[in-house]
């Protein structure tokens, strides 16, 4: 029998120009560069992953930076924001530091979001963005040798927010996946997995437009599953429903698959046991790098294009680096 999944895995985004949103996500939020590798669909665009000291799966944001793409907007069916989560008593730091930095941020209306305080703002390409005040789950392990002080870090994600084109059919899948019904307040209905990090998924019964991906939108959310076998059986439990899935893949960090249910969002399962090709270590974190990951992985398959693809990437100096700012 299916397990449910535990929570979020990780969300990717698509961005604009790479060193802006490393130092954004890197340098102002504080998290580390976990990977530095490519799109395995268009191996001449980079795909960086950050995340928490060990990328330990349910911290990771994943971006695909296009800096020459069409500006994207938001819109069903699709995701309008990413939440991360933040110590309870740190928001006073964040604001300032976001001020600092010239980037604008608003509270959340707690009132609206179940209780939720935190704060709302944009990265470099519009995506919007979330830190809301949240306990640390037990597996939480902040990245400490950035500009960010333990005390304040990043504890991993909090959820996504989405726009479905049918809520109802959403829902349904949310359920099928482990989530269960929690509360809704006006157009805003909460859906949380059994795990105690990473589990929040809001859905958004509103009208808006459609999706147009490009920099500034969210490409998709992934949720936790513990191995390749378990998502074959997820693969044929969707495919006997109908649902639109794709085969499962070795992405060399973990193996997945994307499925679309009844409301048009993109969800992909993603395994919490690494792959067997892929580099060894602690999660998606790479085991030879002590600081922010500076070397461009690629996989086996693309070895022999290695001096091609490192041709025709954009040089970028990644994250600043370097003592906490108190």
């Amino acid at each position: 029998m299916l397990s449910d999944t535990p929570g979020l895995h990780h969300v990717t985004g698509i961005v604009g120009d790479a060193e802006a949103h490393a130092a954004f996500y890197g340098g102002t939020l504080g998290l580390r560069l976990l990977r530095r590798t490519v799109n395995y669909e268009d191996f001449l665009q980079y795909h960086l992953y950050f995340g928490d000291a060990t990328g330990s799966p349910g911290s990771v944001f994943t971006v695909f930076p296009d800096p020459n793409a069409d500006p994207g907007r938001p819109g069903k069916p699709g995701y309008e924001a990413v939440a991360f989560a933040v110590p309870p008593d740190s928001l006073g730091y964040w604001r300032d530091r976001l001020a600092d930095r010239g980037v604008e941020a608003d509270p959340l209306d707690a009132d609206a979001r179940f209780g939720d305080r935190g704060l709302a703002l944009a990265d470099p390409a519009g995506t919007r963005v979330e830190l809301v005040a949240a306990p640390a789950g037990d597996e939480s392990d902040p990245w400490t040798e950035g500009p960010v002080p333990a005390a304040h870090a990043v504890r991993g994600l909090h959820g996504v927010t989405a726009l479905p084109a049918d809520p109802y059919g959403t829902a349904s899948v949310l359920e099928t996946l482990g989530f269960e019904y929690e509360a809704e307040a006006g157009d805003r209905v909460r859906y949380r997995a059994p795990g105690d990090r990473a589990a929040v998924v809001d859905l958004l019964d509103r009208d808006a437009a459609y999706l147009r991906e490009g920099p500034g939108t969210l490409h998709h959310a992934a949720v936790r599953v513990a191995d390749r076998e378990t998502l074959l059986e997820w693969h044929e439990l969707f495919r006997e429903r109908g649902y639109d899935v794709s085969r499962v893949k070795d992405r060399h960090f973990f193996h997945s698959l994307y499925v679309r249910g009844p409301g048009g969002l993109l969800v992909e399962l993603a395994t919490e046991a690494p792959t067997a090709d892929g580099p060894p270590g602690p999660g998606l974190a790479d085991p030879a790098a002590t600081g922010h990951a500076t070397e461009l992985y690629l996989p086996p398959r693309f070895a022999e294009d290695r001096e091609l693809i490192e041709s025709q990437l954009p040089r970028f100096d990644g994250p600043e680096s370097g003592s906490a700012e108190e």
